[in-house]
C-alpha cells in the first residue's frame, strides 16, 4: 500500500530545552508534509552549547532493541536521516540499521556531526573521525560543515578558502561513497557573505548558493538546514532548488531571531518562520560552477 506521506527515520538526540536536533527536525519535516519517526540516540535536559550541568541519558544500550521492534512490525522508510551520533558504537549500530532497512529508491542522508570552528567537539577523539569516514560511505547525501569536511579528509582547516579548493574537497568526499556532498558554512568572497557548495557525482555538476552573513551564532541551524534539504528532496525538488529552499529558510530564521533580546543559546525562533516552508522559493540563487 502506497503511503500518503513520505516517512523518515530521524536518528538524532533529543534535548528537552533548546531548539536543536529532534526539536528542529520534527517540526520542520512535519510542516513539509513528512512523517517523522524518531530514533533518539540520547536524551538531554538541554543541549550542550552554552549550558552547564545538563542531564545526559545515553540510549546506546537500547538502540538495537528499538530497531528490532521496528523490524518486527515491518516498518519501512522513504528516507533514513542520521545526525548527531555520540560514539563509534552508535555508528556501528546505525550502520547496521541502514543496511538492514535499505530499500530501492530510498534516500540516505548523513550529517556527520563532529565539530565546528576548526575544532573537533571535546567529547570526540580521532577514533570517531575514523569511524565516520566509513559511515558516510553508506550515504546518498552528506552535509558536513567546513570543519567536518576537513576532518573527513585529514586536511588542515582553513578559515579562508576559494571555490577551487572546495570543489576539490567535494570531489574527494564523493569518492568516499556519497553520491552528493554539500558543504555548509563556507566563507563568501566578502566578509558579509557566506555560502553553501554542493557536488552531485552522478552528473558531475557543482552548485553554489550565496547568502548574507549575519554576525551571530544560533545552535541547531545545521540541523534545520539538513532537515529542510531532506523535506524538499522528498517533495520532488531538484538539488539546486532544495539547496535554495534550505538556505533561504535558515537565513529567514536567523533574521527573524537576531533582533530580539533573548539568549541565543536557545536557538532560532523557529515558531515564527515555520510557515515559510510552504512558500515557493522566491529567487533562485543556486549557480552552477
Amino acid at each position: 500500500m502506497k503511503r500518503v506521506s513520505p516517512r523518515v527515520a530521524a536518528i538524532h538526540d533529543l534535548s528537552g530545552f533548546g531548539r536543536v536536533s529532534l526539536s528542529m527536525v520534527i517540526p520542520i519535516l512535519t510542516t513539509m508534509g513528512v512523517q517523522v519517526c524518531p530514533l533518539p540516540t540520547a536524551v538531554l535536559s538541554t543541549h550542550t552549547g552554552g549550558y552547564d550541568n545538563y542531564k545526559f541519558i545515553d540510549l546506546t544500550e537500547h538502540l538495537e532493541e528499538y530497531i528490532a521492534h521496528w523490524a518486527s512490525i515491518g516498518a519501512e522508510f522513504d528516507c533514513i536521516y542520521s545526525g548527531y551520533l555520540g560514539s563509534p558504537k552508535q555508528i556501528s549500530i546505525i550502520s547496521g540499521f541502514i543496511n538492514d532497512f535499505r530499500k530501492d529508491e530510498q534516500l540516505i542522508v548523513i550529517d556527520p556531526v563532529m565539530g565546528d570552528n576548526g575544532k573537533l567537539y571535546s567529547s570526540f577523539d580521532t577514533t570517531m573521525v575514523t569511524e565516520m569516514k566509513k559511515f558516510i560511505g553508506l550515504a546518498d547525501i552528506i552535509t558536513p560543515n567546513l570543519t567536518e569536511a576537513a576532518l573527513l579528509l585529514d586536511t588542515a582547516y582553513q578559515e579562508r578558502v576559494n571555490d577551487t579548493l572546495i570543489k576539490e574537497w567535494l570531489t574527494k568526499l564523493a569518492a568516499m561513497g556519497p553520491k552528493t556532498v554539500v558543504i555548509t558554512g563556507v566563507p563568501g568572497e566578502t566578509p558579509d557573505m557566506t555560502c553553501v557548495l554542493a557536488y552531485n557525482s552522478l552528473d558531475q555538476r557543482f552548485w553554489k548558493v550565496n547568502c548574507s552573513y549575519i554576525p551571530t551564532h544560533f545552535p541547531g541551524t545545521g540541523d534545520g538546514f539538513t532537515s529542510v534539504l531532506v523535506g524538499s528532496l522528498l517533495r520532488g525538488d531538484s538539488l539546486p532548488i532544495a539547496l535554495d529552499r534550505s538556505v533561504q529558510f535558515i537565513l529567514s530564521a536567523i533574521r527573524a531571531s537576531y533582533g530580539y533580546q533573548y539568549p541565543h543559546r536557545e536557538g532560532v525562533l523557529l515558531e515564527r518562520v515555520l510557515a515559510n516552508l510552504n512558500l515557493p522559493v522566491l529567487i533562485s540563487t543556486s549557480v552552477a560552477l
